[in-house]
This record gives C-alpha cells, structure tokens and sequence, in this order.
C-alpha cells in the first residue's frame, strides 16, 4: 500500500523506533503512540487522523495523565516545537502572564494537573476565560474535557508531524 500523501508514505516508512519518538511529542502517552506505529501503514492521511482519534478514545485516567506531564503550561516559555506556535495567541505581556500564572495555579489546586487546553487560534482572553469557566466543573466533567483537549492537541500535532516530513524534515 502506497500513500499518495508525501507526509503518509513518510511515516507509514519510519523504523518503529523512530515513528514512536515522533508519536510521543504528539501524545506522550505511549500506548496512544503505539496504537498509531502498529496501525502502519495508512493509505492516506484521513486514516492516520482516525486512527489518532481512536487511540485518543482509548486512553485512561493513567494515559491522560502521562500526557499531562509532558505538556508546558499555558503561558510559560516552551522550547517544545509545537507549543510555541500552539500559545502563540498568548501575549508576553506580565499582567497576561501574571493571569494566566493564577489561573494555572488555581485549576491545579483544585484539580491536581496542569490545565490542558487545545490553544491553537486562542489569545489570553480567551484561555483565562476558559481556565476560569472550566474551575466550576466537577471531576468527572473536567475529566472527560481534558481528554478532549488532549484528543484536538494530539490530532493537530500529527497532521504537522506530516507536513514536517512531507516537506522533507528527517525525525
């Protein structure tokens, strides 16, 4: 099976070693990151995001949160590859990174992990609103928004993953 898509025959022509270390700056869980080496190859890049999202519906409590520790919080410097262009949204300016840093701080307090949020087209506005809304979820709610959050980051980073190597970049 040969993929049309650059960025597919890439990836599905990855040695396991490497495709996984790919995989896991997308989603640091790694039965996710596995998921997605075993299911190779894909014949297009529609299957390859299906099956990210499958394997996103897989995780558990435990998987979310190895994931979350990957992760940098929102608003803090980042030498991650995606991150940085992630929260590009969020101004540098102190009050905005004072906000945030609350924000932070509080979800963490009440909630134990870092706050997750898929920042892609996001300014501060908008993500210290949604810190602050989500601090009124139960448990089990946040629960199932973080997994949601984690399943929109992880989708995005691989479709980048396959520009990146449709346009040449050795993992």
């Amino acid at each position: 099976m040969t993929a049309a898509d650059p960025g597919v025959a890439a990836f599905n022509e990855l040695p396991a070693d490497r495709a996984m270390a790919e995989l896991t700056v997308c989603n640091a869980a790694t039965g996710w990151a596995e998921a997605l080496a075993r299911g190779r190859p894909y014949p297009d890049r529609a299957a390859v995001i299906a099956a990210a999202e499958g394997a996103s519906d897989a995780l558990t409590v435990a998987d979310v949160r190895v994931a979350l520790d990957a992760h940098p919080r929102i608003g803090e410097r980042t030498d991650s590859r995606w991150s940085r262009d992630e929260q590009s949204g969020v101004r540098r300016e102190e009050s905005t990174l004072a906000a945030l840093a609350t924000g932070n701080r509080d979800y963490e307090e009440r909630f134990g992990q870092i706050y997750l949020v898929c920042a892609t087209g996001l300014d501060a506005e908008e993500l210290l609103a949604d810190v602050r809304a989500r601090l009124d979820n139960d448990d089990a709610a946040e629960e199932r928004v973080v997994a949601g959050e984690l399943a929109k980051i992880a989708q995005l980073r691989v479709g980048k993953l396959l520009d990146e190597l449709a346009g040449g970049r050795q993992p």
